[in-house]
């Protein structure tokens, strides 16, 4: 369905909605802001569970330098990118990377499912990406 602009003749097609943030052109550094977001999402929940409890001085800076940048990035990608598209992708990519990192480093056992689950949720990822 082509949404009309109420601002436009009644005859006008509008190719993308006024509600639209993610018109060609306008996308690429939110979503490479909201990538790099993702990252220190998985930086961040790795350091909260080594800071135990925040008992350890190390992980628990980590985790606070962590979060002010993967939330601050998340902020500035959400002025481009719909809300609900960016939280999930963001969510999705901070699991990921935090799961496998658990998996390579030896804190979670590694199963043929975990692998074909996180496939699955980075393939979602892309999907939101691809659709957006």
């Amino acid at each position: 369905m082509v949404e009309r602009s109420p601002h436009r003749l009644p005859d006008e097609v509008v190719p993308y909605p006024d509600c639209d943030k993610t018109a060609p052109g306008e996308w690429t550094m939110a979503w490479l802001v909201l990538v790099v977001s993702g990252v220190f999402e998985a930086v961040w929940a790795t350091a909260l569970g080594r800071s135990e409890g925040f008992t350890r001085l190390g992980p628990s800076i980590v985790f606070a330098a962590a979060l002010v940048v993967s939330m601050g990035g998340l902020a500035y990608a959400m002025r481009e990118l719909p809300t609900g598209t960016s939280y999930a992708v963001w969510v999705g990519i901070g699991a990921s990377i935090t799961v496998v990192y658990a998996m390579v480093t030896g804190t979670e056992p590694v199963s043929l499912v975990k692998v074909l689950l996180i496939v699955g949720l980075i393939g979602c990822i892309v999907g939101l990406k691809a659709v957006s």
